[in-house]
């Protein structure tokens, strides 16, 4: 009984973030990670910049310590939602915790807001000010001397491969973790899982970089968002053909976004930013400034044709279909695997 509930608080949060979003009245948990985070990174680079070896092993510290918190207060919420006679408190901490381990309103709305302002008639100097302000709260890019149409494919990278970290990559964890508490309360739940991933994606996004000091301080962070984003960026392979008007190419479409994506450095992003640019006929790829050094990415989609606002509509558009396919199947396989145990 307590799993079924489990699963319909999982089904509440979902809805919950697609019509209201992070509520503001709340903080926020990736606030206190992050917090959590930079404090103990500045004082790492500050008083060990120069000694790779302590950075090194300081990156590993910081990533257990943040990815082993989320997860015990995750578990202790669990257990207590599981032991209590009178379980609503624990049980309203986890309807909140998981809607805020999903991103989908606020990676929607943000875009979708770019994307407008994008096509306007006249872009003067003023809106376009405004137009790279939120283009640089969603990406890592530096986009101050960008183009419009630098932004607008900026925007969409984004977008395309945020749909893994902040959206399908919590949403799978979160169901695994409610088909291993059918087993037992002990096992990773829902929760613990949840607030895990959101740890590790913070911490990949904050020091799981390639340049400076974070090559070495981010080094373990990168690399478990590797290993726990690997499976939610195949599945989104294999499945966002199935909500798109090309599911009637979905072998090549899925052969060229695989080859395509494996050009990147990434293992999850070009494969997760491949399968839009190929759905939605976009290219994606090519120069971009970080700190001070021009990285060139591969392109992927050569044939494709330049992003637009248009474009990123379409995407915000499969992202909400994929999200409801990928519960219609969480929900059968919840029910099929409640039959068999």
């Amino acid at each position: 009984m307590a799993e079924i509930n489990l699963f319909l608080i999982f089904i509440g949060s979902i809805g919950f973030d697609l019509l209201i979003g992070d509520p503001r009245f709340l903080i926020h948990p990736v606030q206190i990670i992050g917090f959590y985070i930079k404090r103990i990174s500045d004082y790492l680079i500050n008083n060990f910049g120069e000694n790779k070896k302590f950075l090194f092993w300081g990156g590993c510290i910081v990533a257990i310590s943040t990815i082993g918190f989320s997860f015990s207060l995750g578990k202790l919420i669990e257990l207590s939602y599981g032991h209590s006679i009178n379980n609503f408190f624990s049980g309203l901490l986890i309807f909140f915790g998981l809607s805020s381990c999903i991103a989908t309103k606020g990676l929607i709305s943000s875009v979708k807001e770019i994307a407008k302002l994008t096509e306007c008639v006249e872009i003067n100097d003023h809106n376009k000010r405004i137009i790279k302000d939120k283009v640089q709260r969603i990406v890592s890019r530096d986009v101050s001397s960008s183009s419009i149409e630098h932004l607008v494919r900026s925007s969409t990278e984004s977008l395309t491969e945020n749909s893994v970290d902040g959206i399908f990559g919590p949403l799978f964890w979160i169901f695994l973790g409610i088909i291993l508490m059918k087993f037992s309360i002990f096992l990773p739940g829902p929760l613990s899982l949840g607030f895990s991933y959101k740890a590790i994606s913070t911490l990949d996004s904050m020091i799981g970089y390639k340049h400076n000091c974070f090559r070495y301080l981010g080094f373990f962070s990168a690399k478990i968002e590797d290993i726990f984003t690997f499976i939610p960026s195949r599945l989104v392979l294999i499945t966002l053909p199935l909500v798109s008007s090309k599911v009637n190419q979905y072998i090549p479409i899925i052969k060229k976004s695989y080859i395509d994506g494996k050009k990147y450095d990434s293992p999850n992003a070009g494969i997760s930013e491949a399968i839009f640019a190929y759905i939605t006929g976009i290219k994606l790829g090519g120069k971009s400034r970080y700190q001070n050094e021009i990285i060139e990415k591969p392109i992927i989609n050569e044939a494709g044709d330049n992003c637009t606002g248009e474009k990123i509509k379409l995407i915000c558009q499969l992202i909400l279909r994929l999200e409801f396919l990928w519960m219609i199947i969480f929900i059968l396989i919840f029910f099929i695997i409640s039959i068999l145990i």
